[in-house]
């Protein structure tokens, strides 16, 4: 019966019409020679079977669109997680990054004490120095750079700086711990806390100490705010040389004393230029984000090795000017105890040479924190003592 149904197929072929011998060759056959009915064909009933099938196929627009979303946390707590009034506050003070403070807390200080240090005399061995003023000042400068990192972060946030870097920002918003728009309400309402308070300052020192501290906060604000923002325009280490080196020195002079003395802007230069420093290592460590991101600092114009370069010429210039402040005959000979400093600028310098790695970067703009910490420790105590040292004549004077 096999056999039969074989012959049957063989009889019938459609390659072979009825009443023709089959050549023993094999015959290649091409499209022409096939039927439309011998294509293979797909049951409509199967399209629809593949049309039931669920879920739906959905299709959407592949068009490009600048959409913000919240980042996924690295860590993900339960849904019955709540945080206490503790880690809240923990949380906030890591996001504010008290770690930068005497970027801008160290000329207030320096500027203060030399005003002080002027007004000591034999008449006036204990000098004139305004300790609210100057307290009220430190909380004034303290609140603006703690208001202007979280604005900093946002505003990174929304340019997708920092996104992927561990290293730089705060990570309340990148580690989806606080919602972008509470980081920007913060920054925004410590900010103005600062500036209401610098101005009530500023009033005592007159109208110049108030210019200074519009400027102040102007350069706070604006340094990461909008997207034409400061530090987006290579204009980064020149405002951070400006505002944390002459500007808070002499508006913190002023605030004491009421007037300007140009030695004060000669002991606020190697400030700003370690202050610089500090935001060219900052930069070096986040050229890569940067870069993707289309900031522009001097680190991602200049290339790594000019970039280097730069941040050792800053050390070693502010190095060079406390020489020159000191040296002289009859110059407070005292300040050279700042070279006592020169271990850590050495360590710093020796980083920056040799490092490639962003953690390698972050490790030296920390050196160069602690570095600007102690530099102007050391130059305060000179100040003191240096004042002091000149009334030990008068000594006797004074006792009676």
């Amino acid at each position: 019966m096999a056999n039969s149904n074989r012959n049957d197929k063989n009889q019938h072929s459609p390659i072979t019409p009825p009443g023709t011998r089959t050549a023993s060759s094999s015959k290649i056959v091409t499209a022409d020679t096939v039927e439309a009915e011998e294509v293979p064909t797909i049951p409509l009933d199967s399209f629809q079977a593949v049309n039931a099938l669920q879920p739906e196929i959905a299709v959407h627009s592949l068009s490009s669109t600048r959409a913000v979303s919240l980042p996924t946390p690295l860590v993900v707590h339960p849904s019955e997680y709540r945080r206490g009034l503790g880690e809240w506050l923990q949380l906030w003070w890591d996001g504010l990054r008290p770690a930068y403070l005497p970027l801008s807390l160290a000329p207030v200080v320096v500027g203060s004490v030399l005003a002080w240090t002027q007004s000591i005399s034999p008449a006036a061995p204990r000098g004139h120095f305004h300790i609210l003023h100057f307290v009220a000042l430190l909380a004034a400068v303290a609140l603006l750079q703690c208001g202007a990192q979280l604005v900093n972060d946002y505003y990174d946030y929304l340019r997708g700086v920092d996104t992927s870097n561990p290293l730089g920002p705060g990570g309340l918003i990148q580690q989806a711990l606080i919602r972008p728009a509470n980081v920007l309400i913060g920054g925004l309402f410590l900010m103005g806390i600062g500036a209401l308070l610098g101005v009530v300052v500023a009033v005592n020192g007159g109208l110049l100490a108030l210019v200074f501290g519009l400027i102040g906060v102007v350069c706070a604000f604006f340094y990461s705010a909008t997207s034409r923002s400061l530090s987006s325009l290579t204009l980064g280490e020149l405002v951070s040389f400006i505002v944390f080196g002459p500007l808070l020195t002499l508006g913190a002079f002023i605030v004491q004393n009421g007037t300007i003395d140009r030695t004060v802007i000669l002991y606020s230069i190697p400030l700003g230029l370690l202050a610089t420093a500090t935001i060219q290592a900052n930069n070096m460590r986040d050229w890569e984000s940067d870069a993707q991101a289309g900031k522009r600092t001097l680190a991602t114009v200049l290339s790594l090795r000019m970039s280097r370069v730069l941040y050792t010429l800053l050390l070693l210039v502010a190095y060079g000017l406390i020489l020159l402040l000191a040296v002289p005959v009859g110059a407070p000979h005292l300040l050279l105890i700042t070279l006592w400093t020169l271990p850590i600028a050495a360590v710093s310098i020796s980083g920056a040479l040799r490092t490639d790695s962003p953690a390698g970067f972050h490790m030296v703009m920390k050196q160069t924190l602690k570095l600007e910490a102690f530099f102007a420790f050391w130059l305060v105590i000179a100040l003191i003592v240096t004042a002091y040292w000149s009334l030990l004549p008068h000594i006797p004077y004074l006792i009676k």
